[in-house]
């Protein structure tokens, strides 16, 4: 059985919080390669001083408060966030509020009010470029420079490479809005997913013998638009379908949506809360001059993330338990 996995946020008493934790910090968005490369930095510190690890990261992203009005395409929302790394087996996260308040606290007070004297920490594993603080004064190099004097361990991890740059949110980001899939896949280690409610659609998918879930991403979503091999979980149940993420250019051009058709499946599905992963990326979303040619299309989409699902048995996120 996974280990129960707790989170702490700016309300939770004092008296609930494990003293002498290590923790992994950061914004994890995503949680890549470069972050998963920080948590195990964090478990290992954490087995050798006999103490637990957690993940320290901050909601909102900061990007969105200091750039309210700029849209921000997240990998992982706060649940989606937590999940992956709960899945680390990381024994918990701190979740601490990004407002005005929180930026505009020094660099040595974070240090000392929020990492020394709340969270008690004995050992600290980040990444090489995360700054933190008012103006981002905070840096890998002044945590190493305190460790001493505070008596705690510091762990600076440097960047993770693939295909010979930085393994980044950004760079996975840029690869999900051009349909490099397995870029994506490898950056993250396993496929990229979103998490969303069924609800009803137009209810076309029926009439053509490929009826769908169709669940409504967040506006900000920069996945590109077009056909996808997915995975879906609903709960710890696996099914393989095919799905189109885009506007539907044969009918209406309307709001982006994600349908979702579930090879051999059968069931009302309205309401339910599914985690789709993208596992390949198939084609683009074509218009089509009538219904017989899409159909063909479909059937031949069919087939093919059929076969890339079979060659990819285990392909998708290992997700922990978020009370």
């Amino acid at each position: 059985m996974a280990p129960h996995f707790t989170v702490i946020r700016d309300t939770t008493p004092d008296s609930a919080i494990p003293r002498g934790a290590v923790v992994a910090m950061g914004n994890f968005d995503g949680v890549h390669l470069g972050h998963r490369a920080v948590i195990a930095a964090a478990l290992e510190m954490g087995r050798a001083q006999g103490r637990p690890a957690l993940a320290l990261t901050f909601e909102p992203h900061p990007r969105r408060f200091f750039s309210p009005n700029t849209p921000q395409f997240r990998l992982t929302d706060e649940r989606a966030k937590l999940r992956l790394l709960a899945g680390t087996g990381l024994a918990g996260a701190v979740v601490m509020t990004f407002d005005k308040a929180r930026a505009g606290t020094s660099a040595q007070d974070f240090i000392h009010h929020d990492l020394i004297g709340r969270l008690g920490v004995s050992g600290i594993a980040v990444g090489y470029d995360f700054h933190f603080g008012k103006g981002r004064v905070g840096s890998p190099s002044l945590l190493v420079n305190e460790a001493p004097r505070l008596g705690i361990e510091v762990d600076v991890q440097p960047h993770v490479d693939f295909d010979e740059r930085p393994v980044s949110s950004s760079a996975i980001r840029i690869a999900l809005a051009e349909g490099q899939l397995e870029e994506a896949t490898t950056m993250l280690s396993a496929p990229w997913f979103v998490t969303g409610e069924v609800i009803h659609g137009e209810k076309r998918g029926r009439d053509l013998g490929y009826p769908t879930a169709n669940i409504r991403l967040d506006a900000n979503c920069g996945l590109k638009h077009g056909i996808y091999a997915v995975r879906v979980g609903r709960g710890t149940e696996r099914l393989d379908g095919v799905a189109s993420f885009g506007r539907r250019p044969t009918f209406d051009n309307g709001a982006p949506l994600l349908e979702i058709f579930l090879f051999d499946f059968k069931g009302d599905l309205y309401g339910q809360q599914l985690d789709c992963a993208f596992v390949s990326f198939i084609r683009e979303e074509l218009k089509f001059d009538g219904l017989e040619p899409l159909i063909r299309q479909m059937d031949d989409d069919s087939a093919r993330a059929r076969a890339i699902l079979a060659a990819a048995p285990d392909a998708f996120p290992r997700l922990g338990i978020v009370d």
